[in-house]
């Protein structure tokens, strides 16, 4: 690809190159027969517009707030482990891009950036993704590290009681590297001769009696508001709101954990008519296009999370890459916004989208 790239998905390409196959296939690859991978994306394709015409458009404003922080579109940065395998700055790098569109990044849980590195690179918003630990106490001192450093939300992600099956990460005997936020306190240098030390590492320190009742626990060691990411189902959704999270992100975990859920875009409405508005709902997974963010705000979120393009424009270009892709799909979103007639982000309806289920009941 010798032109530069115009859309978000020619990323994936240059990331390819400038990776080791490894490291590329950490991160494009998912769970099993990778079902779930590919309907994450050609799900949103099903979704056509309904477009309002003769509307004022001449100014759009793409800004909205989540948990009481303005961004400049619905547009936030996914929790991608590892990033030093896609550039030597890894999550700094994402941090920087993050602080320069104006948005929300999330910062995983297994960075191989600390947190006090993150926070002193820029003045980004930053969520902390939690994994919980069987060492409790490890998991509780880095979240308060995080609240210490001027984070302001917890991500807890829920859907990893065991590492998904990543059957290219086997083959490849992918290693981890060193987990700064770690030193000291865990040994994250486990070795699997049969396949990826991920699993084997994932196995050794995640707990997989995590449960509804252990939100009480997290909330009793932090002030910060807490969101739950890995949400498919009302039924989850309700049991979310009983327990008082301050935000729901419906998600499959990029499609890395269990095969043959549904699609995230494919799964959101149930959660948010559950939700019923008293909390946030965020859509994370099979993002590619400004149009997608219009699809998924109809729905009903508030707001998207982008991961894998993100990291494919940090792998192919840094900083620089990473916020060419935030910048592009907020230019397209914008575009959206314009040819749909909606001049700001709160004019965005359901009724600006048909979904397979709306064809399906005008059959009937």
């Amino acid at each position: 690809m010798a032109s530069e790239p115009v859309n978000v998905n020619e990323f994936q390409e240059l990331a390819r190159r400038a990776l080791p196959k490894m490291y590329y296939d950490f991160f494009a690859a998912g769970a099993e027969d990778q079902h779930t991978l590919r309907e994450n994306v050609e799900a949103f394709s099903r979704i056509t517009f309904q477009p309002r015409i003769l509307v004022d458009v001449s100014k759009i404003d793409t800004s909205t707030t989540i948990l009481g922080y303005k961004i400049s579109s619905p547009i936030m940065i996914a929790p991608t482990s590892l990033q030093k395998l896609a550039h030597p700055e890894g999550e700094i790098a994402t941090a920087r891009a993050a602080a320069a569109c104006n948005t929300i990044m999330v910062v995983s849980f297994m960075a191989t950036c600390t947190v006090e590195e993150v926070a002193s690179s820029c003045d980004a918003v930053r969520f902390l993704q939690l994994y919980v630990f069987k060492r409790r106490d490890i998991s509780a001192q880095v979240v308060q590290k995080a609240e210490r450093y001027g984070f302001k939300a917890i991500v807890l992600t829920v859907d990893t009681p065991r590492l998904g099956r990543r059957e290219i990460d086997i083959k490849n005997k992918m290693v981890s590297p060193k987990l700064k936020n770690f030193e000291g306190l865990v040994s994250t240098e486990i070795s699997d001769d049969k396949g990826s030390n991920l699993e084997a590492l994932a196995s050794e320190i995640f707990d997989p009696s995590l449960s509804w009742k252990d939100i009480e626990w997290l909330k009793s060691i932090t002030k910060l508001p807490i969101l739950i990411k890995g949400v498919l189902t009302c039924e989850d959704a309700i049991k979310a709101m009983e327990v008082g999270v301050s935000g729901i992100i419906v998600s499959n975990h990029g499609a890395r954990q269990l095969d043959y859920v549904p699609a995230t875009i494919s799964a959101l409405e149930e959660v948010v008519q559950a939700v019923g508005g008293r909390v946030p709902v965020l859509l994370d997974g099979g993002v590619r296009r400004g149009t997608d963010v219009f699809k998924a705000l109809a729905l009903g979120a508030q707001a998207v999370l982008v991961g894998r393009p993100v990291v494919y424009g940090l792998a192919a270009m840094g900083e620089q890459g990473v916020r060419r892709v935030i910048e592009m799909l907020k230019d397209e979103f914008e575009i959206t916004m314009a040819l749909s007639g909606c001049p700001r982000v709160k004019d965005i309806s359901r009724s600006h989208v048909r979904t397979e289920q709306d064809r399906l009941r005008s059959m009937l």
